[in-house]
């Protein structure tokens, strides 16, 4: 079983840097989706994924009772939910830029294989099936991979917190002058 922490851990870090990427840089930064009427929808649809993301954390990974446990299964199906509409609006939401490139496409079938696979592989040390069926493990193995999946998942807590915050921000109408305002400044990238 410490295997699965530490692929769990080890596919949550790779999602989170291909998503920081994605949706911040790509998103946020270069095509500035939020800005574009035609793709409010999918922005809308990142926001409430970027707003699920630390709560799937906390409640799924971090806290260990089974209520919080059922609340993140809850939470990750809203979240596979909402990324099924997102990437059914996606071609909408780019025809004016010439669409989805495919080497963000690919870019986001990886960053989300890694982020449901992490969910997976973790899912791997909280169930166990016998006579009962399945049922939740209620010890939790202390080990050095349990150890270093908590930390990873702890320290992602603050900076998907601030992710969430930016997409609602930048909702509003106050928040995307604030952002072209402040885009405009920087020449680069």
């Amino acid at each position: 079983m410490e295997i699965l922490y530490y692929l769990s851990g080890a596919f949550l870090l790779l999602f989170m840097i291909l998503g920081l990427y994605d949706g911040v840089y790509l998103h946020i930064w270069k095509y500035q989706l939020h800005t574009r009427q035609e793709s409010e929808f999918e922005h809308k649809t990142h926001t409430i994924r970027a707003i699920l993301f630390p709560f799937i954390v906390w409640f799924l990974f971090i806290n260990s009772d089974d209520l919080s446990f059922w609340i993140g299964i809850t939470l990750v199906i809203i979240d596979l939910i909402t990324l099924g509409i997102d990437a059914f609006s996606e071609k909408d939401s780019r025809e004016s830029i010439g669409g989805l490139p495919r080497w963000e496409y690919i870019l986001h079938l990886f960053a989300n294989g890694f982020h449901f696979s992490s969910i997976a592989l973790f899912l791997g040390t909280k169930l166990t099936v016998n006579e009962f069926g399945l049922t939740i493990n209620q010890t939790i193995m202390n080990s050095y991979g349990k150890e270093a999946f908590d930390f990873i998942a702890v320290q992602m807590i603050p900076g998907a917190i601030f992710i969430a915050l930016a997409h609602v921000l930048f909702i509003t109408p106050i928040g995307k002058k604030f952002w072209v305002k402040q885009r405009g400044k920087v020449t680069c990238c």
